[in-house]
């Protein structure tokens, strides 16, 4: 059950969120996935997630897991979605570009990724709004890459 008003605890839950994504090897990883990945095709999706080696293995499995993390508690109800979300959609920037990918992705061994973000974009109306403006700019941002 979503929680009806955010108080002091929602607070301490979005500065502690905000203070991890603060953290260097975090903020590495988050500017590589937001500069660098831009899948075109499922293959793109796998050539990454597939190779331990690739360079942006590390930083996919860090903010993908961190924003499952994270959208578990506006999922579970243990924040308030409106007032979490107002500050914290970058995950969905991410979920956006896996979008496409996720049913072959679940498919080929990875069945629970991104359930979260999925949720958050899908049933959560805080969420649904949020999405289809990231989703839009997502887009916009990967056809001015072609």
């Amino acid at each position: 059950m979503a929680k009806m008003t955010p108080d002091h605890h929602d607070a301490e839950l979005v500065l502690k969120v905000y203070d991890l994504r603060r953290e260097a090897t975090m903020r590495q990883s988050r500017t590589a996935i937001l500069r660098q990945f831009w899948p075109k095709s499922y293959e793109d999706v796998k050539v990454v997630t597939s190779n331990p080696e690739h360079p942006l293995n590390a930083p996919l499995r860090q903010v993908g897991t961190f924003w499952e993390m994270v959208y578990g508690m506006v999922k579970h109800g243990i924040v308030h979605p409106g007032y979490f979300l107002e500050s914290n959609g970058e995950g969905l920037f991410l979920f956006a570009k896996m979008d496409p990918y996720l049913e072959q992705y679940r498919k080929d061994g990875s069945p629970s990724s991104f359930k979260n973000a999925e949720w958050v974009a899908r049933e959560c109306p805080d969420g649904q709004r949020l999405y289809a403006g990231i989703r839009a700019r997502v887009k916009k941002m990967a056809e001015g890459r072609q």
